[in-house]
């Protein structure tokens, strides 16, 4: 039955992608021919006034009419150029995740469900809502803090039902990934299947505002000395699975330069604390914010970043910030072949493949951009060609690394806002080069040799169980050559009821065959005479 409820689901979906001309709008170059007769067929179904709009508007139209989960995945495609080409991932880009707000009520009767108490008993004012996501919606309150005065906080709720709808709609997408998959075979390096699961954890991780509240506690231990950021505090009385209640931040959005600039603050300054900030996060912590919008950037009145929704985070082991680091350091120093052998040693291209091919490819993307004036260099374009050539050298897509592209993308992008002549380079080069002299030179032989020794001392203090554990299997296994292979009475009863369950279904199955084949002799029988 699921299957079926995904088939149809996906029936709705293109019929929704049809009747808004998104489907008017595919380039029908490089489609199989029978998804060009597909195409075919549907066209004429789009609404005449879809025609006439562009496609970015009929593409924010269809996924408004899919629903919330649509919207998330419209967004994480967003970061994929290389799935959905250019062109779409620039109109997805600019959807915006604003949904329709849900009633006071319901919101009282969640945070009711989840922390167990009344509103009017959690705070002294609960306003309407203020802004209304895909996931959650956020209102304003008060709470009374220790010393008896009124404090004003921010409460997020979760959308009613949004676990359940996200659950359905994500059958759909896992049927579309697998049938990529399956039929078109230049689409398997790029893992559909995988990149679907990413989504379905990361939207199940941001679905539970208690990880939202860790997440914003670790990184304000991380940060706690970092110049020119902070994150607000939470409320952990008042934080459940739906809800969440942390500090109302009093400031201007990132997204309202006129009002950054009339309250003081200095844009400039402020782009290049961004991007420091955020690289101190990548690749000191491993740990960053995955959604640095600049909607959920605010400048508080003492000129401090403040990042708010950390539904979404990104965490990368050493093993991928030693490699992010090599590739931008042979980046820098144009020592493509550095750049290649990075690459290689993380396994991100296959071994089959020819090192000096693949440094020559590097070279290709490399050398104009050395050619140009560092503040005209972006991330963006810098990914965009990297993903241009993934397909020759046959680069599996690296799951663990999505995040982390679409914020460095996002991130420079706010800051470029800030400041058009914005030099992303120059200002990472601090973080940057500080942490490959700490984590590329000596001090990484010495971090390795510590963390070494300490994996040796847990292997020895293990040596006694693993030889108990040894010794057990050892006389089991002496024990089964002598009486052959025993099970307990719990075993032989489970395998006696699972064989009765198999030989009814093979006996159901043999009589619905039989029933069949003489529904069509009897067919056949009137057909001929």
């Amino acid at each position: 039955m699921g299957a079926l409820r995904s088939y149809f689901n996906l029936l709705g979906v293109g019929w929704v992608l049809a009747r808004e001309g998104v489907i008017n709008a595919l380039p029908s170059e490089g489609l199989p021919a029978y998804a060009r007769l597909v195409k075919a067929l549907l066209v004429p179904f789009a609404r005449p006034s879809a025609r006439k709009k562009d496609r970015s508007d009929r593409l924010g139209k269809a996924i408004s009419r899919l629903g919330p989960s649509y919207v998330k995945m419209g967004q994480f495609l967003a970061t994929r150029p290389d799935v959905v080409g250019d062109g779409f991932a620039n109109d997805l880009a600019q959807l915006q995740d604003r949904m329709p707000f849900f009633s006071v009520e319901a919101s009282k009767a969640t945070i009711r469900n989840s922390l167990g108490r009344p509103v009017e008993e959690l705070y002294t004012s609960f306003g309407d809502p203020i802004a209304a996501a895909s996931i959650a919606q956020v209102h304003p309150a008060e709470v009374l803090d220790r010393d008896g005065c009124r404090q004003k906080v921010a409460v997020k709720v979760i959308r009613p039902g949004i676990r359940q709808r996200f659950q359905e709609d994500l059958g759909a997408m896992y049927l579309v990934s697998r049938m990529q998959e399956r039929f078109i075979r230049s689409s398997r390096r790029l893992r559909p299947v995988d990149i679907t699961r990413t989504l379905e954890q990361t939207t199940k991780i941001e679905m539970d505002l208690r990880l939202e509240a860790a997440a914003i506690s670790e990184m304000t231990e991380n940060t706690a000395e970092d110049p020119g950021f902070r994150l607000p505090k939470v409320d952990w009385e008042r934080t459940g699975r739906d809800v969440v209640t942390m500090e109302w931040i009093d400031g201007v959005k990132m997204s309202d330069l006129e009002g950054l600039k009339k309250a003081g603050h200095n844009l400039e300054e402020l782009a290049v604390t961004l991007i420091q900030s955020f690289l101190r996060h990548t690749l000191r912590d491993g740990f960053f914010h995955a959604d640095m919008h600049p909607g959920n950037l605010f400048v508080d009145n003492d000129g401090m970043i403040v990042a708010v929704d950390m539904g979404i985070v990104g965490r990368l082991g050493k093993k991928e910030r030693r490699v992010l680091a090599e590739i931008l350091y042979g980046f820098i120093t144009r020592d493509y072949m550095r750049v290649a052998e990075a690459h290689f040693e993380a396994g991100y291209v296959p071994a089959h493949h020819n090192k000096a091919s693949f440094a020559q490819a590097i070279r290709a993307i490399g050398e104009p951009i050395h050619g140009q004036s560092a503040e005209t260099i972006s991330m963006g374009k810098l990914l965009t060609l990297l993903f241009e050539i993934t397909e020759i050298f046959e680069m599996s897509t690296q799951t663990q690394l999505i995040n982390l592209q679409k914020t460095m993308v996002v991130v420079e992008g706010v800051s470029r806002m800030l400041d058009p002549h914005f030099n992303m380079w120059k200002a990472s080069e601090p973080v940057v080069g500080k942490w490959i002299e700490e984590n590329l030179g000596p001090k990484r032989v010495l971090a390795d040799m510590r963390e070494g020794m300490h994996a040796v001392l847990k292997i020895a203090e293990a040596i006694p169980e693993i030889a108990d554990k040894t010794e057990k299997f050892h006389n089991e296994i002496i024990a089964m050559s002598d009486k052959g292979l025993r099970f307990d009475e719990n075993t032989a009863e489970a395998i006696g009821r699972a064989e009765a369950r198999h030989t009814r279904s093979g006996r159901v199955a043999l009589w619905l065959i039989a029933a069949v084949m003489v529904y069509i002799a009897v067919v056949a029988s009137v057909a001929v005479f």
